[in-house]
């Protein structure tokens, strides 16, 4: 008992313990890590929008709606090797650095992305002409499996405990940013170029766009540094290699340090925290990818509203998203993440089924009710994900950890999204198919929620305090002490109780 009481005892910060945070350091690491998100979904805007378009383009053999699922189906193989990209960027980021795997990860979304705009098409080179499509999407999907897990942990180890949900929704502000640029745009295209224009040349117009946008992302990038939480691990595992306790010379250490090592830890200390992430990552993800990739098309093909029509109001969903997302991230610093989550799924169960009888209505009025519904709902995942998944894991497997959780869900569940939609709404012919998705992804999500402990204001697993001023730092450590004084004066009353024994 005596022994228990003592190793309860709370160690206080020292000054050493707590990081003061740099600002300058902190706004460019938020710009670089959000701006490689907003190049990501500029893509995924341009596709989604542009599926009917390249579905003619490079299906051409095809029906309208198995065109729309050809596309979508080219769409989810990105995700497909997704994994391999997490599984190969995220450890090798946990070893090598943040910086340097999200520098490699903006060139290949980049190149990929540009290289699309240069394909061939089906007319000119017949079969061969989907396959280079496949290829510089996957392409894609295997960078983009170490880009999102790796521009969160950059974030939030940079980010001080109390700003780091409304800093960490920086990153999906990009997210929606770069969306509403590509869909945008696109939008402009069509209006221009009319539906014939498109299919002969437009749609090559937007991929271009992304040649430019990938150089910014790259130059910024490569003007970072690791980060705090980071440097401090790393001087950590150096210094017990140095004394010997670490690594060098001891096989067992090695081997737990090795890619096999660390794949081993995260499945069986902390498969309870990959489970939590893959849940919230399937509500994110699902909600996200049916309003921003399928709901375009379900507009236009599924329901025979004017293609612009259907883009302009999910247009107007992505930009009511960019305006609220980073209030909800300063919300979840205050309120917490696990209310914001928590409220997000109830009301997407309750919810979805209501908007999509609203955007089935036809007009614009009502479907764009229906569309502001969702996007309210989508917002409570995308201002708070960014924060809340870096968290659930400890500093030296974070950034792999999360690669690995992230995408197997991502891949599984909402990559997958758009085709499974498309596809059981086209072997149905039920239209509410995508609302009755969306609730099922609510209850999963609700499910994570509960199991999800609170983080916000907290530090992050395996990592100190991180402050915005000195001041603050001292401040901490004086608490922590006084609390480290009244908890071990509890435990010496506690202790002297125990030998005194009861009162005769």
């Amino acid at each position: 008992m005596v022994r228990t009481l003592i190793r309860r005892r709370k160690r206080s910060f020292r000054e050493g313990d707590v990081t003061v945070t740099d600002p300058p350091k902190v706004r460019r690491a938020v710009t670089a890590a959000a701006l490689g998100n907003t190049m990501e979904w500029f893509d995924f805007g341009v596709y989604a929008y542009l599926a009917g378009t390249l579905g003619k383009v490079f299906f051409p053999s095809s029906s309208p709606g198995a065109q729309v699922v050809s596309t979508f189906a080219t769409f989810a193989a990105a995700f497909l090797v997704r994994p391999l990209g997490g599984l190969v960027f995220g450890p090798l980021g946990d070893r090598v650095g943040r910086q340097k795997v999200l520098a490699v990860t903006m060139i290949m979304m980049a190149a990929s992305t540009f290289a699309v705009g240069f394909l061939p098409t089906y007319a000119a080179v017949g079969f061969a002409a989907p396959l280079l499509l496949l290829v510089c999407r996957l392409v894609q999907g295997f960078s983009t499996g170490g880009e999102y897990a790796g521009a969160t942990t950059y974030i939030a180890e940079y980010a001080p405990d109390k700003r780091r949900g409304f800093l960490g929704s920086w990153l999906d502000f990009g997210t929606f940013v770069g969306y509403s640029l590509g869909s945008g745009l696109v939008t402009v295209l069509t209006a221009v170029l009319g539906t014939d224009g498109m299919t002969d040349w437009g749609w090559r117009i937007p991929f271009f766009v992304a040649g430019p946008m990938g150089i910014i992302g790259l130059y910024m990038r490569l003007k970072l540094e690791e980060t705090p939480a980071f440097q401090k691990e790393e001087a950590h595992q150096a210094a017990e290699s140095r004394s010997g306790s670490g690594a060098g010379g001891d096989p067992v250490e090695e081997a737990r340090q090795s890619g096999k090592g660390r794949l081993k830890e995260i499945f069986t200390r902390h498969w309870q925290a990959v489970l939590i992430c893959m849940g919230l990552v399937l509500l994110y993800n699902v909600t996200n990818y049916m309003v921003t990739s399928y709901l375009p098309t379900y507009m236009s093909s599924t329901l025979g509203e004017p293609e612009t029509t259907s883009q302009l109001l999910v247009l107007g969903t992505m930009l009511l998203v960019v305006l609220l997302i980073t209030t909800v991230g300063r919300t979840s610093d205050r309120w917490g993440r696990r209310p914001v989550f928590m409220a997000g799924s109830v009301a997407l169960i309750a919810l979805a089924a209501p908007a999509f009888l609203l955007i089935r209505q036809g007009g614009i009025l009502l479907p764009a009710l229906g569309c502001g519904v969702l996007g309210l709902l989508l917002v409570c995942f995308a201002g708070t994900a960014a924060s809340t998944l870096p968290a659930l894991f400890p500093t030296r497997l974070r950034y792999g950890a999360l690669s690995i959780a992230f995408n197997i869900s991502v891949s599984l569940f909402g990559g997958t999204t758009p085709l499974f939609a498309s596809g059981l709404v086209e072997a149905t012919g039920n239209e509410m198919v995508p609302a009755y998705y969306l609730m099922a992804a609510g209850v999963i999500g609700l499910v994570a929620t509960f199991f999800l402990h609170e983080t916000a204001g907290r530090p992050l697993r395996g990592s100190g305090p991180m402050v915005e001023t000195p001041e603050q730092a001292r401040e901490l450590v004086a608490r922590s002490r006084a609390a480290a004084g009244r908890q071990a004066r509890d435990v010496w009353l506690r202790v002297r109780n125990l030998w005194r024994g009861p009162p005769a």
